[in-house]
C-alpha cells in the first residue's frame, strides 16, 4: 500500500506531473509553491503504453517524491497532471478514472485530480501562470496562448495524419523521402543519406521499407539528422527546414492574430513567446531560421526563455485548484 506516514503533519501539499512519450516528471510542492521533491521516470503516454501502465509510472514517481519529503498521500490536496495525449475531454476523463481506480485499489485518497494536456502544463510553467504564448515542436507541433483574463487559445495539435506541420515527425518524414529519392536517382546526393545509414543502419531500400512499415520506425528520430545536415549546408535539408519553419511561423501568426482580435479593446502590445520541445528548446540552425522568420514577419511577438518547467506548470494548475476549493 503506497501510503507514507514518516511525518505526522497538518500541512497540505500538491503533486504536479508532466508526462510525455519519453519521460515523466513528478513534483511535490507545498501550498506556497515551494518544491519539496522531484522525481523523473519513464514514459507515461497512455495512448501508446495504455492507461494502467501510465498510471503505474506516475504513481511510482509520486511514491518516490512522498518518501523523499516524508509526506503522506492523506496530506495531498490536489494531483494535477499535464499529459501527452490528454488534449481531449474524453481522454482526460479516461485517465482521471484510471487514476481513481488505481488510488482506490492502493488505499490512496487524493481529494482532487486534474488532468490536462502537456501543452497546458508547459504554458502555465513558461509564464508561471501569467499570459503568453508557447510554440511546441517535438514529435508533434502545437501553439497555445493564454490572455491576461485567462482565456485559452490554440492552433495546431491535429496529429501527424492531418496536422503536426513543421514537427519532428513531419521533418523526419520529408528527410526519409529525400533519402529514398536519392537512392532512386531522383535527387542529387544529400548528406542525410549517410547520416541515416550511420545512425539507424538503414542503407538500402529494403532496410528503409522494413524499418518504416514493419518495425514502426519513429520518423521523428530522423529530424535531428536533418538539422545536423542543414547545419553543414546540405541544400535539401535546408529546404526541409525552411518549409518546416514556415509552417511553425504560420502557427504563431494565426495564434497571434486570434489573440489580438480577442483582446483588441486592450490595444496592440508585445506578445511573449516561448519555444518548447526537443527540436527548438536549444539553439541550432532550425531555431535560428525559425527565430528569423518570426521576428521578420511578426514584430509584435518577442521570443523569451521560459520562467519555469512544464512540471512546475502542473504544480501551478494544482495550486490554483487548491485555492479555489
Amino acid at each position: 500500500m503506497a501510503v507514507f506516514h514518516e511525518k505526522e503533519m497538518t500541512t497540505k501539499f500538491v503533486l504536479g506531473i508532466d508526462g510525455g512519450g519519453t519521460k515523466t516528471t513528478v513534483v511535490l510542492a507545498d501550498l506556497q509553491g515551494n518544491v519539496l521533491a522531484e522525481e523523473v521516470t519513464g514514459a507515461s503516454n497512455f495512448l501508446i503504453i495504455g492507461l494502467e501502465k501510465a498510471v503505474e509510472t506516475i504513481f511510482g514517481a509520486a511514491d518516490a517524491c512522498c518518501r523523499k519529503a516524508g509526506v503522506s498521500y492523506e496530506n495531498v490536496e490536489v494531483l494535477a497532471a499535464g499529459l501527452t495525449g490528454a488534449g481531449r475531454v474524453s481522454d482526460q476523463q479516461r485517465m482521471h478514472e484510471a487514476i481513481e481506480r488505481y488510488a482506490q485499489a492502493q488505499g490512496i485518497v487524493i481529494r482532487r485530480i486534474i488532468i490536462d494536456s502537456d501543452a497546458r502544463a508547459a504554458l502555465e510553467g513558461a509564464f508561471r501562470g501569467s499570459a503568453g504564448m508557447i510554440l511546441i515542436c517535438g514529435t508533434g507541433s502545437i501553439a497555445l496562448g493564454k490572455s491576461s483574463d485567462g482565456r485559452m487559445f490554440r492552433v495546431g495539435g491535429w496529429g501527424r495524419i492531418i496536422g503536426d506541420e513543421g514537427s519532428g515527425y513531419a521533418i523526419g518524414r520529408e528527410g526519409l523521402n529525400a533519402v529514398s529519392r536519392q537512392l532512386d536517382g531522383r535527387l542529387k546526393k544529400t548528406l542525410l543519406t549517410d547520416l541515416v545509414a550511420k545512425q539507424h543502419n538503414l542503407k538500402t531500400q529494403e532496410d528503409i521499407i522494413r524499418a518504416v512499415y514493419r518495425e514502426n520506425l519513429d520518423l521523428a528520430t530522423v529530424a535531428p539528422l536533418v538539422i545536423e545536415a542543414a547545419g553543414k549546408h546540405d541544400t535539401e535539408c535546408e529546404r526541409i527546414l525552411n518549409k518546416a519553419t514556415f509552417e511553425l511561423t504560420e502557427h504563431v501568426r494565426s495564434l497571434t492574430l486570434t489573440m489580438e482580435h480577442a483582446t483588441r479593446e486592450r490595444g496592440r502590445q508585445k506578445l511573449p513567446l516561448v519555444f518548447i520541445g526537443s527540436l527548438i528548446a536549444t539553439e541550432n540552425v532550425f531555431t535560428k531560421i525559425l527565430m528569423h522568420k518570426i521576428m521578420f514577419s511578426l514584430p509584435q511577438v518577442t521570443v523569451v526563455p521560459p520562467k519555469a518547467s512544464p512540471s512546475y506548470g502542473a504544480v501551478l494548475l494544482a495550486l490554483n485548484s487548491a485555492k479555489s476549493s
